[in-house]
């Protein structure tokens, strides 16, 4: 059951998204070579508790971390730990803050000091998919508009849309319909309607779209150590346009 929401609840879901988006940017601020994900996410969770905020991923199925750190080739769910960062890395970043019974979920994959030409240009497609895909939650439209435009971007650059895993509607669950793939098949999904909420999130490979889950049953990596890219928004589906609940520290409408 897909649950719209008013427009005070989607205020407080922007409340709780300029949250992610500070405790992002706070990340982003720290990351350098020999930094472990450990200490950044701890730094993330003393931050989103002094806001008001509880980290969402923390306790959720028994996840044990208030983010998710995903080096390289781990494409999401990466359990923070004391492994250091290295120059050339790429990490993303995953958060989920709730906040006043609402919650925002937003993810950013960031360069370790200097990365390799390839590296650069799958985080700007990765990106420049997000883009797209946010362009495409307009009234009219179906979920399959959002689908088709991530994929477009993504694999006209040679680039994998990796399959197993999609975005979702988002509010007072982390996890809510409906879900919202990066690529097209026969799930059209639902059309969008005003009030909708949802967590558009391209995740895609330099190599093979083919993943596993790691044995501590959460990091989930691509099959040939390729590397992964990982970026989301927490958008609202308005009649003025998408609106991104996400964006440092900001409520942006996109035009």
């Amino acid at each position: 059951m897909i649950i719209r929401k008013s427009a005070l609840e989607i205020e407080t879901m922007a409340r709780a998204g300029t949250v992610v988006a500070q405790a992002l940017l706070l990340i982003e601020e720290h990351l350098q070579p020999g930094v472990t994900t450990a200490e950044l996410d701890a730094l993330a969770e003393e931050f989103i508790c002094s806001q008001g905020g509880e980290p969402t991923f923390k306790g959720y199925k028994g996840y044990p971390a208030a983010t998710c750190m995903s080096p390289n080739s781990v494409v999401v769910h990466g359990i923070p730990g004391p492994a250091k960062l290295a120059d050339g890395d790429i990490l993303s970043v995953d958060v989920g803050v709730t906040l006043d019974g609402f919650v925002a979920d937003s993810a950013w994959t960031f360069p370790v000091g200097t990365i390799s030409a390839e590296a650069r240009r799958l985080l700007d497609i990765c990106k420049a998919a997000l883009d797209a895909g946010i362009q495409e939650a307009r009234l009219g439209n179906a979920v399959g508009d959002i689908s088709r435009a991530v994929q477009t971007v993504t694999e006209e650059a040679g680039f994998g849309v990796i399959r197993s895993l999609v975005g979702h509607g988002v509010g007072r669950s982390m996890h809510e319909d409906p879900q919202v793939p990066n690529f097209v098949s026969a799930y059209r999904g639902p059309d969008l309607k005003e009030g909708m909420t949802i967590a558009i999130e391209p995740m895609i490979t330099a190599g093979s779209p083919d993943v596993y889950i790691h044995d501590d049953e959460w990091s989930i990596s691509t099959t040939d150590g390729s590397l992964a890219a990982h970026f989301e928004h927490t958008v609202a589906v308005t009649a003025a346009g998408p609106l991104i609940l996400t964006g440092e520290g900001v409520v942006e409408l996109v035009p």
